[in-house]
């Protein structure tokens, strides 16, 4: 296997060769578990740890290793382990904010080509959520591509009833509708994965992701478990990885995810409804925030029933959740720089006493 095979194009070479020192050489973070991580090269996969020094010079999280990073390394014990010193930048990425009330970026996946964001056709549909998804896709400038999963368990109205609130909304990203079961829709998705181009899985937990990868791996190259009664699945996948398949393309499979928070993303909530961004150029004020202004397009439009009341409710909370986020986020960081001022000097006063 060559760099290339696993994605390493021009543009990764030329930030390598200007970051990593000549005796340093190229790998790529295939998996990540609790502080440890699993690189992989022209050779195969190794584990690997971090170097203290990369570890002092990050400022936040998500300035260390994810899945999909490169990662310039030393190899140590006959290359059969490794040391990160320094990670390359990103062409393309997945975050979300931490769950739960911690206001912190959480990587999902680093250097994607196209997300696979999956939703069961049974009991995990949900359009609210697909927005969410979209928007996270687009912060990090990855193309989405719906799946919906489990068409088995509905009848053919009603999967086109599921397609039509997706689309009436404006949604444009490409939908495959997919059966594990029967295996309709995988050969849709096969020959979308190219050679050399990174797909990420995302959902929910217990959607069929892991066995939708098996699916494409021709074997069970994941841990799957029998769904339940209601059709739903029970999630397995503990950790983020990624996978090479034969025919050359790769796939990150992630765990379950309870909650995609936005962070950061104000700008890519407006382009996420563009027909608002559309509306908004008719709007009697350029600042119009679209709640209770007087001239409002916007609000115009739902009054005549040219928007659906529920879709301007989710773009109003995913804006202020965006905002509201941004805010706390820029407030804590803010307070961590005032802090680490505080320390460099009483450190100093110290060193002179």
């Amino acid at each position: 296997m060559e760099l290339i095979e696993l994605g390493f194009d021009r543009w990764f070479k030329d930030q390598a060769s200007e970051l990593c020192e000549p005796e340093q050489r190229i790998a790529r973070v295939t998996a990540v578990d609790r502080g440890w991580y699993t690189v992989r090269n022209e050779q195969g996969e190794v584990p690997a740890k971090a170097t203290g020094k990369f570890m002092h010079s990050t400022k936040s999280t998500i300035d260390m290793p994810c899945v999909g990073d490169w990662v310039c390394v030393d190899y140590h014990d006959t290359d059969n382990f490794a040391s990160i010193h320094k990670m390359l930048p990103r062409k393309s990425f997945l975050r979300r904010k931490s769950a739960g009330k911690n206001i912190e970026f959480q990587m999902i996946a680093a250097n994607v080509d196209l997300a696979f964001i999956v939703q069961s056709c049974h009991y995990d549909f949900n359009v609210s959520r697909l927005e969410r998804y979209l928007v996270m896709a687009n912060e990090g400038c990855v193309e989405p591509l719906l799946i919906l999963t489990k068409t088995d368990l509905v009848s053919a109205d009603e999967l086109e009833q599921l397609i039509s609130e997706i689309t009436d909304i404006g949604i444009k990203a490409r939908i495959i509708a997919i059966s594990n079961v029967t295996g309709d829709g995988l050969d849709q998705v096969k020959e979308i994965m190219s050679f050399g181009k990174t797909h990420c899985i995302v959902g929910s937990s217990g959607v069929g992701k892991s066995t939708l990868i098996n699916q494409l791996t021709g074997h069970d190259a994941l841990k799957t478990r029998t769904v339940s009664n209601s059709g739903e699945g029970r999630h397995t996948t503990a950790r983020r990885q990624l996978i090479v398949l034969e025919q050359g393309a790769m796939l990150i499979d992630t765990p379950g995810m309870r909650e995609v928070g936005i962070l950061g993303a104000i700008e890519e909530v407006d382009d996420n409804f563009d027909d608002f961004n559309e509306l908004s150029e008719s709007c009697r004020f350029t600042n119009c925030g679209h709640t209770n202004e007087p001239g409002c397009a916007v609000l115009k439009a739902i009054e005549d029933g040219k928007l659906q009341q529920e879709y301007y409710q989710n773009y109003l909370k995913l804006k202020t959740e965006s905002v509201f986020n941004e805010m706390l986020y820029t407030d804590k960081r803010k307070k961590g720089k005032t802090f680490g001022k505080d320390v460099h000097s009483v450190m100093k006063h110290k060193d002179k006493s």
